[in-house]
């Protein structure tokens, strides 16, 4: 008998009790184990066991499997941690009161949960939320929160894919956030890891072997097994869950040229769009920059590494390890407003091979950017955060390319108020693997050789420090008006690809030819940009119009095209003899 159900597999509350349902094809037989008392499954065709047992929302379980049992690798709620029994969750019990949002101009902040505030829980989050609105941020990306050995990590190491981790709160508690963050006109997307199971805790190929493959490379560990169907099955309906029984509103694929072949991701962005009653939002970090992702597999948009790359050598002069194809000047920046990827299939000196593929037809929306994201604050001896890295000019400047631009920025925690907080990598693990994960963290900073000092990924002491500090956000006013005032401005900007010009070493324009014209002129350099004489015609404005100062901070300038007025007076005309100089 074929009994209805929302999701394919896992544990889900039905007439007369749960209805379990499992992929094991290396079993011949599967039964589920409650209260020390074994039901069998009935097996079904391609591998897998289901059945009803007696049951209800917080029913513990394990399915017990021919060497042992083993926790449901589609388990809602791990709460003794992912060694631990599975718990039956009833998705319905929770009452939703808020409406999602509608994405459409993103601007996003990625968010780590175990330290976005002391307490580091879904509860104490949603205390925050308020703050971000009032910043004019309406996404928030929400790093990796599947269970994961251990008391504290980044969550890139998850082993139940399906439970948002005991460390944060019970599977309600992030309904609750997700809500609280509707209420307050917040998106929430999720970065999901589909390109590997993390080493500790996990058990699904105690339910086959068929999860993994030798066929291709992964540097975090066995490659996922995306030829066979049920695999693929299996994450497509992962996402799907996230979406239907979370209510989140998209999702970020993290490391997808891990997942191989990459049509899984076609997959797996229909699934998601399809488990949806609106539109979703589904982003992707993709190291090569393949360009199918947009155009052929469902993603809306790709993390712009080339874009954060050049910033970074425009603001600290740093070359080292992936930054060497980087020189941080005026013409990088004009090319990325108008072409997008800096890389788009030139040499890469760093990699010895030709990087990146074309997106001079992508939509500005469809590359996301940034000064700041978890990876590369991390990727740094100390893990600080950038305003620490170089002058306040400089960075007002390039917050203000990042802001105003028509590509979808990026924030990340706590950067709208310049929070001291460093970003590290840590990572809690038993002492034998801690040590192989330090190690390994150890030989890729190797990469940069200033790195002269390491941090210890698995000392609780590193987790800690980079805890957010929310008096800061009051101590540091300056910098949340400074956000929001950008943000601003931002809804009032062309959403097209501007032109752009190179005025200087160390300065650019990018010109909007629209109704009202802009002009966003940066200056990355010491001291006042002078442009006497102006040889450049985008610096001209429209017929009959004037350059008005609609924004500035010394470093970046926003000019809109207004109307001249007539010069009635001697006086008048110099003023506006002024205001052409200025401009």
């Amino acid at each position: 008998m074929t009994v209805p159900r929302r999701r394919a597999i896992g544990a889900e509350i039905v007439d007369g009790g749960v209805h379990f349902r499992v992929w094991a094809p290396a079993q011949e037989s599967v039964s589920v184990v409650i209260d020390g008392n074994a039901t069998a499954l009935e097996k079904e065709p391609r591998g897998y066991f289901s059945g009803v047992v007696k049951g209800g929302a917080g029913t513990r379980y394990k399915f017990r499997l021919e060497d042992g049992d083993y926790p449901d690798p589609a388990s809602r709620y791990q709460p003794d941690g992912p060694h631990g029994e599975s718990v039956v969750v009833d998705p319905g019990a929770y009452e939703w009161r808020a409406e999602p949002p509608r994405i459409d101009d993103p601007i996003i902040s990625e968010i780590h949960i175990g330290t976005f505030t002391p307490e580091g829980t879904f509860a104490a989050a949603i205390e925050k939320l308020p703050l971000l609105a009032d910043a004019g941020i309406n996404v928030l990306e929400i790093m990796p929160v599947n269970e994961f050995a251990g008391t504290f990590g980044w969550g890139y190491d998850g082993v139940d894919l399906w439970a948002p981790a005991r460390l944060y709160g019970e599977p309600d508690d992030f309904r609750r956030f997700v809500d609280a963050a509707h209420g307050h006109g917040l998106a929430v997307i999720l970065d999901v890891v589909y390109n590997h199971f993390g080493p500790d805790g996990c058990y699904v190929s105690k339910y086959t072997p068929l999860y993994f493959t030798k066929k291709y490379d992964n540097e975090w560990g066995d490659a996922i097994n995306f030829d066979e169907e049920s695999v693929c099955e299996f994450f497509a309906e992962n996402a799907a869950y996230w979406i239907d029984e979370l209510r989140l509103d998209g999702l970020r694929v993290d490391a997808t040229q891990s997942m191989l072949p990459n049509d899984v991701i076609a997959d797996i962005t229909r699934g998601a769009r399809a488990a949806a009653d609106r539109p979703i939002y589904i982003t992707a970090e993709n190291e090569p920059q393949d360009r199918r992702l947009v155009k052929e597999l469902g993603i809306d948009a790709l993390w712009n590494d080339d874009w954060h790359h050049s910033a970074q050598v425009a603001l600290t002069g740093f070359r080292e390890a992936y930054y060497h194809d980087y020189l941080g000047r005026p013409q990088e920046f004009v090319s990325m407003a108008r072409l997008g990827f800096l890389y788009q299939g030139q040499w890469y000196a760093w990699q010895k091979q030709p990087r990146g593929t074309p997106s001079r037809d992508f939509e500005p929306r469809q590359l996301i950017c940034y000064l700041q994201n978890h990876d590369q604050i991390a990727n740094s001896a100390r893990g600080e955060r950038i305003d620490r890295l170089t002058s306040p000019a400089k960075l007002k400047a390039m917050t203000a390319l990042l802001l105003l631009s028509p590509n979808t920025p990026l924030l990340f925690q706590g950067q709208e108020f310049a929070a001291s907080a460093p970003f590290l990598y840590f990572a809690d693990h038993g002492a034998e693997l801690a040590e192989l994960v330090a190690k390994g963290r150890r030989e890729f900073l190797e990469e940069f050789p200033s790195i002269d000092t390491f941090i210890a990924p698995h000392d609780p002491e590193t987790f800690r420090r980079c805890k957010l500090d929310w008096s800061e956000r009051d101590s540091h006013k300056d910098a949340v008006d400074f956000h929001r005032e950008l943000i601003r401005l931002r809804r009032t900007m062309p959403k097209s690809k501007p032109e752009g010009a190179v005025l200087g070493e160390h300065s650019f324009l990018l010109r909007w030819f629209a109704d009202p014209d802009r002009l966003l002129i940066i200056h990355l350099g010491e001291g006042e940009l002078v442009l006497d004489p102006k040889p450049e015609p985008l610096l001209a404005p429209p017929a009959q119009c004037e350059w008005q100062t609609e924004w500035t901070c010394g470093s970046a300038t926003l000019f809109t095209a207004r109307a001249r007025r007539p010069a009635s007076s001697s006086a008048d005309a110099a003023d506006r003899k002024d205001r052409d100089r200025a401009s």
